[in-house]
């Protein structure tokens, strides 16, 4: 079963290319984030031609997030919204797919530390932390995933002395991923790669993809029971490459194969 995850910068700008890595990759389901269209405008059938159905929180121009399901798996959903934090956008969903309650996420960038923004993130992960420890059981098989706009360790970011600090790269952001570790997931990648340096977002600027500077953002989070059915993790660096012709997202998809 291969599960992942993906920040698409824009669905309507980003289908072609959404059609060419699903035919490739040919995951089970898929957490999308970064729509950036309503829940009525997403576009359904193009996906069922391509064997998949989807649960869909939208928002217009902005956020947004999905689950993708491919034909022969049930999706029940769950969740669409986080509690409390209707006013920050259309940022979480989870459904019931395949044994799995399986949650994707598009946590809020907080722009500076200076913005208003960044403790509006803090407490959106807050509510994120909460609402798993009152509505969720780690003893289930369950997937956390998405766009988490933190680097949780220093090994995640390019140049850790440049950034220590400055947004993304807090203590007070990276404590309130420990907190989810703490709850019972594990980072499915870094267990699996404790040593690597790899990252799942580059800047489109300053050539900033092939020099190697980025930071790995975007993760599948795994109950304890998802962690050890893991067969292979990676972060599909090719799909931030073009693909004929078709521009990539800013971001990387992210997948896990488990074992049936």
């Amino acid at each position: 079963m291969r599960v992942a995850t993906w920040n698409v910068n824009g669905l309507r700008a980003r289908l072609d290319f959404v059609r060419i890595w699903l035919a490739e990759r040919k995951p089970c389901v898929v957490g999308l984030q970064e729509l950036k269209l309503e829940t009525d405008k997403f576009p359904h059938e193009t996906f069922a031609e391509l064997g998949y159905r989807a649960v869909v929180h939208g928002q217009k121009s902005w956020n947004g997030v999905a689950i993708l399901v491919r034909e022969g798996l049930e999706a029940k959903l769950l969740q669409q919204g986080l509690p409390g934090q209707e006013e920050m956008g259309a940022r979480l969903v989870t459904a019931e797919v395949g044994g799995l309650d399986f949650t994707t996420v598009y946590v809020p960038n907080g722009k500076t530390l200076d913005h208003e923004d960044y403790p509006k993130k803090l407490a959106w992960y807050d509510a994120l932390i909460e609402h798993f420890a009152e509505r969720h059981d780690a003893g289930r098989p369950t997937v956390l995933c998405g766009d988490f706009n933190v680097c949780p360790q220093p090994i995640d970011s390019w140049d850790e002395a440049r950034h220590e600090g400055h947004i993304f790269h807090t203590d007070a952001e990276r404590a309130r991923i420990q907190a989810l570790l703490d709850w019972g997931f594990v980072d499915l990648f870094r267990a699996a790669h404790p040593d690597t340096q790899a990252f799942s977002w580059w800047d489109y600027r300053g050539g900033a993809f092939h020099r190697k500077q980025g930071l790995r953002i975007d993760f599948l989070l795994g109950s304890e029971s998802v962690n050890r059915r893991v067969r292979e993790v990676s972060i599909d660096r090719e799909f931030r490459k073009k693909q004929e012709g078709f521009t990539a997202s800013d971001h990387a998809p992210v997948w896990a194969d488990l074992q049936d």
